[in-house]
């Protein structure tokens, strides 16, 4: 049975089917064994948010108050939980912009990041960071042979 996925859409204006996102979750948790053995097992929560929500977050756990992308927190097995993964969706939808690539691929990205954390996998060393970018890569394969890669709109601000 797949795992219980939380999805919180705390950004004025992400629309998203949140169907489609746990639905990245459980590809990636069928494919687990390819990624570390995959995230642990439990309940998974998944926060889209603002930019200054999650630099109040970096700044609350992590004692660092500049925007970041993706922040994941370890889950408590006595809980059945896997843990949580937040992430920024101004950051995703300017990067996207900047660099003339898919918002709702880059926003998934941000997903998919957050999980290989939860996996085992780190990118704060040189080679360490390769190995991460190489697992994204294969993970976002998988996505997209699946064909579960959700589509995220942002509304414009009016």
């Amino acid at each position: 049975m797949p795992r219980v996925v939380h999805v919180h859409n705390a950004h004025p204006r992400l629309k998203l089917d949140r169907r489609a996102v746990s639905r990245v979750v459980h590809t990636l948790d069928e494919h687990g064994g390819d990624f570390l053995g995959g995230c642990p097992g439990g309940e998974l929560s998944l926060a889209f948010l603002t930019d200054p929500a999650l630099a109040r977050i970096h700044a609350d756990f992590l004692s660092d108050p500049t925007i970041t992308d993706v922040i994941t927190f370890e889950g408590n097995a006595a809980l059945a939980s896997a843990g949580e993964i937040c992430v920024s969706v101004d950051t995703a939808s300017n990067y996207s912009r900047m660099h003339d690539r898919d918002f709702s691929e880059e926003l998934t990205l941000y997903v998919v990041h957050g999980w290989l954390h939860l996996s085992g996998y780190d990118d704060l060393q040189p080679a360490k960071k390769r190995q991460m970018r190489a697992a994204e890569k294969r993970a976002m394969t998988v996505l997209r042979a699946a064909n579960a890669l959700p589509r995220f709109l942002l509304q414009v601000r009016h």
